[in-house]
């Protein structure tokens, strides 16, 4: 039997991919990444419900998936299902339906399934522990996603996150810790720690996201540890300076920003001002010097005026990010920004993501040029039949280098060129 699986969405979602491909292969399903949806004899679906756009995607993959195999079992599971059980339930393309609460029935459910062929729908609520989910190998076979915090208590006007993923939930150090000794023991030598609001780690169990990084730093065979996306509250000064002390840790920040417009990121109901997310990027930039800080901006938000705009555009400006990503505002059904006045039009969302782009590609060069001369080390990923190979700095800038070594390594190279974003590098001798 070939079980295949489409993931939707964010690094979480891809890190519970793997959890549910290690459940039904030690329940003696055979998953297979090469066979086509035309072939498998399951589909699973892992969703994701952060935008409108996002569902319209997510129905147009299992309309295609039905109507390329219709003899398939498919599973359609992950955050939509959660969010709005009622809609998923309505889904007829999906034999089995399962909200997050419910990942680790799924090799029951299919085994049920499989017997009596009766459609299943299993949405519980959320626990109030985190859910007891692993893994041991990754798609990426040089860095592994390890989930270590779930849910959010945030309700940004725009998110319907909270809903679909419930509130904050953090797994033990020791816990995190064991995992990534089997990872190691696999190979692996960078891991990324990530979660739905990362920086809430701890809030249930009296931890910081610096207690997760120690237990992460502390095993031996990973030399990197990365962290995901973090909101800039809860970064307080003590555990700022617990993470410099770590020399495994990445000096990589992708710190969420939105909007660099006050009045903007009030009606978003993000718990920040401009002036505190400036203070934080200089104290990372204090601690961790020459390291990278990238974002998420987002344009044409509800009520957003030309002057807000372009003091947003301003603020990114003056931070230099590393690398941003630009997104326009996407209405989501159920949440407050939905129905606030103002929406704005498509047309005007385009040509602010255009401009805010450009800003953003300059400043991100700039910081690759800065490297051209530096001997950094880099983890080399993938192979081109050319001889080279693209490696990425703990910066997380892409070098692509000659080179007869392998994907996996940690390799030593000189920077000669920067190519845009992308720098060229040789050995190091």
């Amino acid at each position: 039997m070939k079980i295949i699986f489409h993931t939707l969405g964010c690094k979480v979602n891809q890190y519970e991919t793997e959890a549910m491909r290690r459940l039904l292969q030690q329940a003696g399903y055979d998953t297979d990444d090469d066979a086509s949806a035309e072939s498998a004899d399951v589909i699973v679906i892992n969703s994701c419900t952060v935008t409108g756009e996002s569902d319209r995607k997510l129905r147009q993959l299992l309309r295609r998936c039905r109507r390329d195999n219709p003899h398939a079992v498919i599973v359609l599971t992950g955050c939509m299902p959660q969010a709005f059980p009622e809609t998923a339930q309505a889904l007829k393309e999906a034999d089995i339906v399962l909200g997050n609460a419910a990942r680790r029935s799924i090799p029951a459910h299919l085994g049920a399934f499989l017997s009596n062929h009766q459609r299943i729908v299993d949405i519980p609520p959320h626990d109030q522990e985190i859910e007891p989910l692993r893994i041991d190998t990754f798609a990426e076979h040089t860095r592994a996603f390890v989930k270590i915090q779930d849910g959010c208590n945030r309700f940004c006007s725009y998110c319907i996150i909270p809903y679909a993923r419930g509130r904050v939930r953090s797994r033990e150090p020791e816990d995190i810790r064991c995992e990534l000794e089997a990872l190691a023991e696999k190979g692996y030598k960078e891991v990324v720690l990530v979660g739905i609001n990362l920086t809430a780690y701890g809030q249930d169990n009296g931890k910081t996201i610096a207690d997760a990084v120690d237990a992460a730093c502390a095993v031996d065979g990973i030399l990197r540890v990365r962290l995901g996306s973090l909101e800039p509250d809860f970064m307080s000064d003590e555990i700022l300076a617990r993470l410099a002390a770590q020399p495994k840790l990445c000096p990589q920040f992708h710190v969420a920003l939105q909007s660099g417009c006050d009045a903007t990121l009030k009606r978003m109901n993000r718990h920040y001002t401009t002036a505190e997310f400036r203070a934080l990027c200089d104290n990372l930039r204090r601690l961790f010097p020459d390291c990278a800080l990238t974002t998420d901006v987002m344009v044409g938000f509800p009520g957003e005026t030309d002057e807000e705009f372009a003091e947003s555009l301003a603020f990114v400006d003056s931070i230099a990010f590393s690398r941003v990503h630009v997104f326009a505002y996407s209405r989501r059904p159920g949440t407050v920004a939905d129905r606030l006045a103002g929406q704005l039009q498509n047309a005007v969302k385009t040509d602010r993501s255009r401009r805010m782009i450009e800003v953003c590609r300059r400043n991100a060069e700039d910081y690759a040029r800065s490297y051209v001369g530096r001997t950094v080390p880099i983890l080399l990923e993938t192979p081109y039949s050319d001889g080279s190979v693209d490696g990425l700095t703990d910066t997380y800038l892409s070098v692509r280098t000659p080179t007869r070594h392998h994907s996996g390594e940690v390799l030593t190279v000189r920077i000669v060129a920067a190519d845009g974003e992308t720098l060229i590098g040789e050995e190091a001798e």
